[in-house]
C-alpha cells in the first residue's frame, strides 16, 4: 500500500548522529521546495593559458599532474544527485546500499596530488598586496585597492595570455605564477564568486620548492568536504540559503563518481571527450 507523504518521515530514526537533518537540503527536496534546481558549480574555465615553459615550476610545486585535468565541464545532474546525499556529520554519502566517501587514496589516484607533507597554510603578510603582486607577478591589478586581497581571474587571463618570445627567466616565472594562481584559486579552491581569486594563494607559490612540500591533495579534499557540507544547508544560522552554489574542485567529485560507479560514465566516447576536454584522470 502506498502511504501519503505526510505519514512518511524521510529523516533518521535516531537524530543524535545526523543532528543537522532539519537544515539539510534533502528536507526541501522532500517538501518539493527545491524544485528541479541543480547545483551551480563555482569555479572557472577561464584560466591563464598553459605554456610548456611553466612545466619545471609546476612540477617543483607538485601541481603539474592537475594540468591535463582542466578545464572540466561538470555534469550538474550527477553532482547534484551526489551532494544531496552528502552528510557533513559523517563526511559520507548516504546511499540505499550504505555509506561511501572520497578518500585520500582516491585523491592521489585520480589527481596525482600529494596527500602527505606540510599543511597548506598561509601566513599573514606584512607587505601591502600591491607590493606582493608587483614582486611576484611583475604588475599590479588596476582595481586592487587598499586591503582588498582578491584579483579578478579575467585580469589574470588578459595580462598573462601571451608569454613574450624573448621573455627573461624572471618574466617566465612570473607568468608561471599567474597560471598557478588561476589554477589554485580558480579550480582547486574556487570561492563562491567564481570570478575572483584570493591573493593569499600567491604566497603559497612564492617559493616553488616550498610549495612542493605541501599536501595539496589533502587540502583539496578537506576544502571539497567543507564546500559540500555548506551546500547541503537549506537554511544557515543567518537565515540564508547556501543550497544551490557549490565550490571546491568539483571535477574531482565527478572523476570519483565515474571511477566508483562505472555505469555513470558517459558511454559515448565523444561525450566523454567533451566532458573532460581530452583529460584522463587515470592517465597521469
Amino acid at each position: 500500500m502506498r502511504l501519503p507523504p505526510a505519514t512518511i518521515d524521510p529523516g533518521p530514526i535516531d537524530a543524535t548522529l545526523l543532528w543537522g537533518h532539519g537544515q539539510h537540503r534533502i528536507d526541501s527536496v522532500w517538501t518539493n521546495e527545491a524544485g528541479d534546481r541543480s547545483y551551480h558549480v563555482r569555479g572557472t574555465t577561464i584560466l591563464v593559458p598553459y605554456h610548456e615553459l611553466y612545466r619545471p615550476y609546476l612540477e617543483a610545486a607538485g601541481l603539474l599532474s592537475v594540468v591535463p585535468l582542466v578545464p572540466m565541464n561538470p555534469d550538474a545532474s550527477l553532482i547534484t544527485a551526489l551532494v544531496e546525499r552528502w552528510r557533513p556529520e559523517t563526511s559520507t554519502f548516504h546511499l540505499p546500499c550504505g555509506e561511501i566517501t572520497i578518500t585520500l587514496e582516491d585523491v592521489v589516484t585520480l589527481s596525482g596530488l600529494a596527500i602527505d607533507g606540510d599543511a597548506v597554510v598561509v601566513d599573514i603578510p606584512d607587505e601591502e598586496w600591491s607590493a606582493i603582486c608587483l614582486r611576484l607577478l611583475g604588475r599590479v591589478p588596476v582595481d586592487l585597492v587598499g586591503g582588498v586581497a582578491v584579483v579578478r581571474i579575467v585580469w589574470l587571463r588578459v595580462e598573462f595570455s601571451h608569454l613574450p618570445e624573448d621573455a627573461s627567466q624572471e618574466v617566465i616565472e612570473q607568468f608561471a605564477r599567474a597560471y598557478a594562481l588561476s589554477l589554485i584559486g580558480g579550480v582547486l579552491f574556487p570561492d563562491r564568486s567564481g570570478s575572483t581569486v584570493h591573493l593569499q594563494y600567491l604566497l603559497l607559490i612564492e617559493d616553488w620548492q616550498r610549495a612542493g612540500r605541501f599536501a595539496w591533495g589533502a587540502a583539496v579534499l578537506s576544502y571539497l568536504y567543507r564546500e559540500m557540507g555548506r551546500s547541503t544547508l537549506h537554511i544557515t544560522h543567518t537565515g540564508t540559503s547556501l543550497a544551490g552554489d557549490l565550490g571546491g574542485w568539483v571535477a574531482l567529485l565527478q572523476f570519483w563518481a565515474w571511477e566508483r560507479f562505472p555505469h555513470l560514465t558517459p558511454r559515448d566516447s565523444e561525450t566523454r571527450a567533451q566532458a573532460t576536454e581530452d583529460a584522463s584522470p587515470r592517465g597521469l
